[in-house]
């Protein structure tokens, strides 16, 4: 439902904090700390951190379904903690987790959620066929939903989520455990949402790939705090060189080899996780033979050696201090 004044942001948080009690005896768990964001109207957005991160929250607090302790946010223009009527009728959300009744068949699912939206019948049942053609399974809405392979299903709950036409959609996590082309199904229905109906998408994911293929415009999230935001391109723009990767067959070399690469000419920002030593670098080809000489020369057994423009994972690293892979295990 279109306001009658557009918003200048599709999303306006400022300084959201959020704590969780953590059981007795235990200091309580900080999920938010003061996050700030903004979304502009038709934009795909992308939260992008690691489990535990805080992107779960944040959805939950601008969708209305959890009370931030601190900080203020809009959606649409409305206040979630003042108006969550009124925001909850603008936003479709898509929760980690399906939202749909499995004993019911997909037209149901969908029949009931326009009912709960506010539509008349004939209305909602004329959505549901609309949706249900839109994502490719008219012949299956008919089915109980229990039946659905997992795309299917994660397209039924898009589909819940768009039935009422909002002009904001949260998609928690939507590809997660799906397989290959169901996710890459559900990339181009994203890329459609925001291509043919200009909606406001915050798309939430741990998927590096996800985010660099859909966000227009990201924000990397580490323990409850936005850490840098951009483009993906300006992000990695941002990180000159290459980075140069030493793998190793002991763990316990890296800090090692970090001291021992530590003075070749033209090598910075060197970390180490695990077995794995990395570092920037102005010229990656030039770099690696003489990392291997240095270490061969410290009789450092090496697994492998690569060179590779800067990724999201880059991004993360130089920003947070530690990978994304690292941090989401």
């Amino acid at each position: 439902m279109p306001t009658s004044k557009a918003p200048a942001l599709a999303i306006d948080a400022r300084r959201l904090t959020k704590m969780y009690a953590a059981g007795r005896g235990k200091e309580p768990v900080r999920a938010l700390g003061g996050l700030t964001l903004a979304v502009q109207c038709g934009q795909v957005f992308g939260l992008l951190g690691p489990n535990g991160a805080g992107k779960s929250t944040t959805v939950r607090i601008l969708a209305t379904l959890a009370r931030q302790d601190g900080g203020e946010a809009l959606v649409d223009g409305l206040d979630v903690r003042r108006d969550p009527g009124a925001v909850r009728r603008r936003i479709g959300l898509v929760p980690q987790r399906s939202c749909s009744d499995p004993v019911a068949t997909g037209r149901e699912n969908l029949v009931l959620a326009g009912r709960l939206q506010g539509l008349g019948g004939r209305d909602a049942r004329r959505r549901a066929d609309e949706l249900l053609e839109r994502f490719g399974f008219s012949e299956d809405g008919g089915r109980q939903a229990k039946t659905y392979s997992g795309g299917m299903a994660r397209k039924l709950d898009v589909a819940i989520g768009l039935v009422h036409r909002p002009s904001v959609l949260f998609l928690d996590e939507p590809t997660t455990g799906l397989d290959p082309q169901a996710r890459s199904e559900m990339w181009r229905e994203i890329e459609r949402l925001a291509a043919q109906e200009r909606m406001t998408v915050l798309l939430t994911t741990h998927y590096l790939d996800e985010a660099d293929h859909l966000a227009e415009r990201l924000a990397i999230i580490d323990h409850g705090r936005v850490v840098t935001e951009g483009t993906p391109d300006e992000l990695k723009r941002e990180l000159a060189g290459d980075t140069v990767a030493v793998d190793l067959d002991d763990s316990d070399a890296a800090p090692i080899v970090a001291q021992h690469i530590s003075t070749i000419d033209g090598l910075s920002g060197i970390t180490t996780e695990g077995r794995t030593v990395r570092a920037r670098a102005v010229h990656g080809a030039r770099a690696v033979p003489l990392v291997l000489a240095r270490l061969e020369q410290a009789g450092i057994p090496v697994a492998s050696a690569t060179v590779s423009r800067p990724s999201l994972d880059d991004v993360y690293l130089a920003h947070a201090g530690r990978t994304f892979e690292g941090a989401t295990r």
